[in-house]
């Protein structure tokens, strides 16, 4: 303790505290990260897509006037959840990755380094998020933040800190 904080009661503490433990685990780079929340984007929205313009003709944009806003947003919101679920469960509960993520090589797991439930990483770590981008206002702001959030020397967005998960090189 030096001096200065022992006559300065209003100094910062001194202890170097580590935010995340991840032994000798490496943490994804930033582009690392964006290239496979792009990838997993493509995948999401090619088969989201696919699907509501074949076998679900009553998603077509053409026909939300039926359902209104409302019953739109819900279903799609639904369905964009039980998509990515069936797109990227197996992976998630098995690996701790997306598609994206095995492709460039990265993958999901606790502060502990070891892998996470599949009911965590779904609820918590994408469920929870896309629930508030819903909202009008918060979500953008939310959304922003969440993304914001990697540039911070701990490489964590918003969601990890949420679900308790980070990043890793696979």
């Amino acid at each position: 303790m030096s001096l200065e904080t022992e006559t300065n009661r209003f100094a910062p503490p001194t202890a170097h505290v580590e935010d995340v433990a991840t032994g000798s685990q490496e943490l994804a780079g930033r582009g690392a990260r964006l290239g496979a929340a792009l990838i997993d984007t493509a995948i999401q929205l090619g088969v989201f897509y696919g699907l509501a313009f074949t076998v679900f003709s009553s998603l077509r944009p053409e026909n939300m006037a039926t359902r209104g806003l409302v019953g739109t947003v819900a279903i799609n919101f639904g369905l964009g959840i039980l998509l990515f679920a069936a797109i990227h469960g197996y992976l998630l509960a098995t690996q701790g990755q997306t598609i994206g993520k095995r492709l460039v090589g990265l993958r999901i797991v606790g502060l502990d380094g070891e892998r996470l439930p599949f009911g965590k990483l779904i609820g918590l770590r994408y469920g929870l998020g896309w629930l508030i981008t819903m909202v009008p206002v918060v979500g953008m702001v939310y959304a922003l933040v969440d993304s914001l959030f990697i540039f911070r020397e701990p490489r964590r967005c918003l969601h990890d800190l949420i679900a308790g998960t980070i990043v890793v090189k696979a």
